[in-house]
């Protein structure tokens, strides 16, 4: 069947997805589509059972499969949350001039685009993705075969100093940090699919403050709101009936390794179930609250307002080429977590003085990862060009689908 043809079939399609995630309730998550289990130095296991050491992995937990429609105009439909997405994004672009480029876009014939949020943007991510240093033997963080995407110009995984380094692809969101990184910096979260994060990027240049907009690029989108919750509290859990998942209402109490993160939430007997689980990152993420520091609806109990919380999910991430100085040493070593407080690094501050500071870095609501090996106390500096804090203990807040 000749192209041309398919075109009307596929907008028909789009329209149906369209019309189904209007007319249900709550949302669905999509998964992050991890399908592998992993040691805590890296290697492929079989995905341990309920309880067997490391039991509750993300690729063990049964996430939804992500469903793409390519209507080959340059838009691709989401069956899975009846979002449309342009197939590509929009390179070298101010946050100030976003939203009208996105209002402007009459793309595949609509005229109702606009820059996506966090949640929006972050439900195309694919944890089967992994940087391995060389974009040509790294595998990106979304879906390839429906979407466009390209790592930066730069040769290696140097600081800003060296030029711009081949993850440096981050994709603006519309959600604003209602607080400051670097001190001082308006900032607004981005995602990034060349190494598997959100972070918060600053409104102005950080190289020349206040004279030049940072420029990211920008995927629109459009379609229904997504990732409102319906938050009902029952004693120790909360209800999210917008996703059908139960959660525990408080957490670890203290913070641990990445193991036994999943052994309290294996362990967990709550509310008079035992079904409980550490959350995909993708899970964590549907209760991260954006608009409030720390990044948790007040309906959460939180034994640590600055607290990093650990998900279920492996970082694929490689070493960088200087392994020996690096906290970890081997592909899958790394596990995900939020901030809930500020995502603190140990920065330069002035720059030019050699005095090094804590500070927020990258904004409460940030998707890092720690070494699941990382010993709590040992990585005083931080490590990368943020200076990014390893705890590696994190704390753990359990999870278990109600319905």
């Amino acid at each position: 069947m000749p192209k041309q043809a398919l075109r009307p079939l596929a907008a028909f399609l789009a329209s149906v997805i369209v019309s189904i995630a209007s007319a249900a309730p709550g949302y669905s998550i999509v998964g992050t589509q991890q399908d592998r289990c992993y040691d805590i130095d890296g290697r492929t296991i079989p995905c341990p059972v309920p309880g067997q050491a490391l039991a509750g992995q993300d690729a063990a937990s049964g996430g939804v499969a992500a469903s793409y429609v390519d209507h080959g105009d340059g838009t691709v439909s989401d069956a899975v949350t009846g979002l449309m997405w342009a197939k590509a994004p929009i390179e070298d672009v101010a946050f100030a001039d976003a939203a009208a480029m996105a209002k402007a876009s009459r793309l595949g014939g609509h005229d109702d685009w606009r820059v996506p949020t966090v949640r929006e943007l972050y439900s195309l991510i694919d944890f089967r993705g992994g940087f391995t240093g060389n974009p040509v033997t790294s595998r990106p963080y979304i879906d390839t075969r429906a979407f466009t995407f390209a790592y930066g110009a730069g040769t290696g995984l140097g600081d800003a100093a060296r030029g711009r380094r081949p993850i440096d692809v981050q994709e603006w969101t519309s959600t604003r940090y209602v607080g400051r990184t670097m001190g001082r910096d308006e900032t607004v979260f981005g995602v990034n699919f060349a190494d598997g994060r959100i972070k918060g990027y600053p409104v102005m240049d950080p190289a020349n403050r206040m004279l030049t907009p940072h420029r990211l690029a920008l995927r629109l989108v459009r379609g229904p709101a997504y990732g409102a919750n319906d938050f009902h509290a029952h004693g120790e859990m909360v209800e999210d009936r917008a996703t059908g998942l139960a959660w525990q209402r408080g957490d670890s109490g203290t913070a641990v390794s990445w193991a036994k993160a999943l052994e309290i939430c294996d362990r967990l007997v709550l509310g008079g179930y035992d079904d409980w689980r550490l959350p995909t990152a993708k899970e964590l993420h549907s209760i991260i609250d954006t608009t409030r520091v720390p990044a948790l609806d007040p309906v959460f109990d939180l034994s640590d307002t600055a607290a990093y919380l650990w998900t279920s999910t492996t970082h694929l991430e490689s070493p960088p080429p200087a392994a020996e100085t690096a906290p970890f040493h081997a592909r899958g070593e790394l596990a995900i977590y939020f901030a809930a407080g500020p995502a603190l690094g140990k920065v330069e501050s002035p720059p030019g003085s050699g005095r090094r500071v804590w500070m927020d870095v990258h904004g409460a609501g940030a998707q890092r990862s720690d070494p699941k090996t990382a010993t709590p106390g040992v990585w005083t500096e931080g490590f990368g060009p943020q200076g990014d804090d390893i705890r590696g203990a994190n704390l753990a807040k359990c999870v278990r689908r109600a319905h």
